[in-house]
């Protein structure tokens, strides 16, 4: 590609992460370098493993908690292994086509990485590296920075009828 754009799955409904496995799946099935990197991720979804075994690049950076499910945070730490985290990926970017950041936006949403530093990491990526970038909230400021959002909204979900979440589906 001689111009990578910056895609954005965004919204509090379901089927973030099961786009950009879905966009990593149909890239790497056009021949394109896939890397998939999960944040705030404590747990192991099958989709990574699946990811690996088509020769699919993935990166989780489980040193990162979630500060909703991990409220007493070191946020110090947190953000140190944020800047580690986007010092690797900054230093691997130009070995990729496609580049899918699951759960991006948690990382701007809960100052883990500055605004500037986010705008940075994006826009000094090299031109053919197309971006994907996933999570809740993402900032007004980071919409106008990408070519393609889609934002997924809540209808209906079984948690509300207190239907857990189910490996496979939900996880």
């Amino acid at each position: 590609m001689k111009r990578g754009l910056t895609h954005i799955y965004t919204g509090e409904g379901k089927g973030k992460t099961t786009a950009s496995v879905g966009i990593a799946v149909r890239a790497k099935s056009s021949g394109l370098r896939v890397l998939f990197a999960q944040f705030m991720k404590m747990t192991k979804g099958g989709e990574t493993e699946l990811l690996k075994k088509n020769h699919i690049d993935v990166i989780r950076f489980d040193k990162i908690p979630s500060p909703f499910f991990h409220p007493d945070l070191d946020r110090k730490k947190a953000i140190e292994e944020a800047k580690k985290a986007i010092k690797k990926l900054s230093a691997r970017l130009a070995e990729y086509d496609l580049v899918v950041l699951d759960e991006f936006t948690y990382l701007i949403t809960e100052r883990l990485v500055s605004k500037e530093g986010a705008e940075e990491f994006i826009s000094k990526r090299p031109a053919g590296t197309e971006m994907v970038l996933t999570g809740r909230g993402a900032p007004r400021w980071l919409i106008g920075l990408a070519d393609y959002v889609t934002e997924m909204k809540e209808i209906k979900h079984p948690l509300a009828k207190n239907v857990k979440a189910r490996k496979g589906i939900e996880y």
